[in-house]
């Protein structure tokens, strides 16, 4: 059995009023709503709607909100705030003691991160990476670790690069390749139903394998709705896909970290509540799941590993 994860940045649960939300504008698998309304899921899926406010005033951001899907504790409690964008030294904190992919290496499991980085910028993060770097970071802006890779990190994982992504064993974080050539990279176009078949041979053979996919969250704060349609689609063209493909006991968790693209309105995070979908096992496990606390404990259990006692189960 294998638990994939495909994490989405910036996806809510918001109205059903097609001019904003570009989720009212078909049937996506994403297609939730702040009443709880969607359309069926295949293959027996299940959707759950999660708090990501956590009890802490304020928008929900990327940094605490992803920092505590990885790690099951209210990051913004923690630090007494949303944080936005990368984690602070902290949440970094954080993330290296209570990182799920640390739980499942203690616990002898094997875990997968999918997205495939430049060599350049992994070594800037002190990280290892085979092959020679892309290109020179000279003159670049500070070069930050997310959330995803601290927390990857610490389970001492390989990072696999736009070479892996070549072979077919990684995938970059736009699905077809079509912005990591834009950097020069040497990479074949794929389809998203392509990028499945790759995503689902890198989750064989592991306990966990993890896709981020934040082009969500980029249409959201640019207002578009082009762009949000053509990341949506291409998005749900790969779950279904990838749906498609499981293998009767492997279990798919679908989430996101704060609202967004639901309301193109504004260009800031919204309050809502985010989607949780659940595909083979997880679908029965979503009784679990209220808030973004819960996520890692799920992923945990489904990977056959109980989860240690965190401080986040009572949301404090």
């Amino acid at each position: 059995m294998s638990v994939l994860f495909v994490f989405v940045d910036g996806v809510g649960a918001g109205a059903r009023a097609p001019d904003e939300n570009p989720l009212a504008r078909g049937e996506f698998l994403l297609s939730r709503f702040a009443d709880g309304a969607g359309a069926p899921l295949p293959a027996g899926g299940r959707a759950v709607l999660a708090d990501a406010r956590l009890g802490v005033p304020g928008r929900p951001q990327s940094a605490t909100g992803q920092s505590t899907i990885l790690t099951g504790e209210n990051a913004p409690h923690l630090i007494g705030r949303h944080l936005l964008g990368y984690p602070n030294a902290p949440l970094r904190v954080l993330l290296r003691e209570r990182s799920l992919f640390g739980t499942l290496a203690a616990a002898g499991r094997r875990a997968a991160f999918a997205n495939a980085y430049p060599v350049a910028y992994l070594r800037a993060l002190g990280l290892e990476a085979e092959g020679e770097p892309e290109w020179a970071l000279t003159g670049r802006r500070r070069v930050r670790p997310s959330a995803t890779t601290v927390a990857f990190a610490a389970g001492g994982g390989r990072f696999r690069t736009w070479a892996d992504a070549a072979r077919g064993e990684a995938l970059t974080h736009d699905l077809t390749g079509a912005r990591a050539r834009e950097h020069g990279a040497r990479l074949p176009s794929r389809d998203p139903a392509e990028a499945a078949e790759i995503f689902l041979r890198v989750a064989r053979g592991h306990d966990l394998a993890l896709f981020e996919f934040f082009e969500t969250d980029e249409a959201g704060h640019a207002r578009s709705m082009e762009r949000a349609l053509d990341a949506l689609e291409r998005l749900d063209r790969f779950l279904r896909a990838v749906v498609e493909g499981l293998a009767a006991d492997d279990a798919l968790v679908v989430t996101s970290d704060h609202g967004n693209v639901e309301d193109l309105s504004t260009r800031n995070h919204t309050l809502a509540p985010v989607p949780v979908l659940g595909f083979g096992p997880a679908a029965a496990a979503l009784d679990t799941v209220g808030d973004l606390t819960h996520l890692a404990p799920l992923l945990l259990t489904l990977c056959g590993v109980a989860p240690s006692l965190r401080a986040g189960e009572d949301g404090r």
